[in-house]
């Protein structure tokens, strides 16, 4: 099998699967892109084995401590794990990110199941070569009525494979309607899996606008960067007193709203730039919710967005009233916990408020984290109270 010989000090010796470009000590045996290849350390020792792309910056992903090849077996058997560390979770297999990539060893496999329904991306050149096997495994767990490829993120170009949006299985669904359990009683949406805005709901926040719906009943809410109206929804379902859901996009807004009506509830959907809302907006709210989507897809671009989440948590909590709750939320890898944690403080000082924390967020357990591969954690949110003058 042909590989590559990886320098002293690389990141994977750390527990890491992946090896970057500069990582490389030698090729050996002519691999090409989307090839299985073996590993081996500086003193020529086996690491496992990993999918290869020169293409890419990421040139190696491993995908086994031993030596493995990408067939039907290796794919039933890795698909058929992942579902059984989520109904371990108590997550519901029906509504969940099913296969969350390095987290679930098929680097690059993004698999989210909406009912009878399965979105698949494959964002390694390696795994879209390998495409019809992952289905075949998909089809073999869970007998989905459909599956859609939907490779239509950027992400693709850093491995060579063009943007495409295809069915793999069963017919082309219509939009039809899904129930989280985000507020009692269920809230409903309206999925469009072909043509709608990402992969549908959001499925890493769905325990957020859970515990958010919980401290709604009776309070004025402001949801900025609604997208389908997750958190707005659910805070409406739960008895608030008012919900203004606010985003830029024309195609958000309108699902929001059917998705309002669905559910029997008012929303004041409002399509404006959330920054602008925020910064001329009157209004008073008990909680503010802002989830925006990545502000930085690269470390180069990092301190701008810190720049933009100062302004919206300012913004944000000049807007709350007295005991008011804010909470916020980063979907960036590159902006960490902690980063984002000292973003608030700075944003509360200027401010001249005092925040409480009252809790922190994470992505659901359907969307795990490998310590090791800090790539696999993204998401972060905190819900901080305003305390009283002092």
């Amino acid at each position: 099998m042909p590989g590559i010989i990886v320098k002293p000090r690389a990141r994977i010796f750390h527990g890491h699967d992946w090896v970057y470009a500069t990582e490389v000590r030698k090729t050996f045996g002519d691999p090409q892109p989307g090839d299985v290849i073996s590993l081996k350390d500086y003193r020529d020792r086996p690491m496992g084995t990993a999918i290869y792309n020169p293409n890419s910056q990421i040139v190696a992903r491993r995908i086994s401590r031993r030596k493995q090849k990408l067939e039907k077996e290796f794919f039933d058997r890795r698909i058929a794990q992942a579902i059984a560390m989520r109904e371990r979770s108590g997550v519901d297999l029906r509504l969940c990110r099913m296969i969350w990539s390095e987290s679930d060893g098929l680097p690059g496999v993004v698999v989210d199941r909406y009912g009878d329904h399965v979105v698949l991306q494959t964002l390694t050149l390696a795994m879209y070569l390998n495409r019809q096997l992952i289905a075949d495994a998909l089809i073999l767990a869970i007998s989905p009525e459909s599956i859609i490829l939907r490779n239509d993120s950027p992400m693709l170009a850093a491995e060579g494979i063009e943007q495409e949006i295809v069915m793999m299985h069963g017919e082309k669904p219509a939009p039809f309607i899904v129930e989280a359990p985000t507020a009692e009683g269920g809230v409903k949406f309206e999925i469009d899996l072909m043509d709608g805005q990402k992969t549908g709901l959001y499925l890493d926040q769905l325990d957020a606008h859970a515990a958010i719906a919980k401290m709604a009943k009776g309070k004025r809410v402001l949801d900025c960067f609604c997208n389908q109206g997750g958190f707005a929804l659910a805070c409406a379902k739960a008895g608030a007193a008012s919900v203004t859901a606010v985003d830029s996009s024309e195609v958000a807004i309108e699902a929001t709203l059917r998705n309002a009506e669905l559910n029997g509830v008012e929303i004041n959907a409002v399509k404006h730039n959330a920054f602008d809302f925020l910064k001329h907006c009157e209004e008073e709210y008990d909680i503010v919710i802002l989830d925006p989507p990545s502000f930085t897809k690269n470390k180069k671009t990092l301190m701008n967005a810190m720049r933009g989440y100062k302004e919206i948590h300012l913004r944000g909590i000049k807007l709350l009233a007295r005991d008011g709750i804010l909470a916020t939320y980063c979907c960036s890898h590159h902006a960490t916990r902690q980063l984002f944690l000292e973003n608030i403080i700075d944003a509360s000082v200027d401010a001249k408020r005092t925040l409480r924390m009252v809790a922190s967020h994470g992505q659901r357990l359907d969307h795990p984290v490998i310590p090791a591969i800090p790539e696999t954690e993204y998401l972060k949110g905190f819900v901080l109270e305003i305390v009283a003058s002092r």
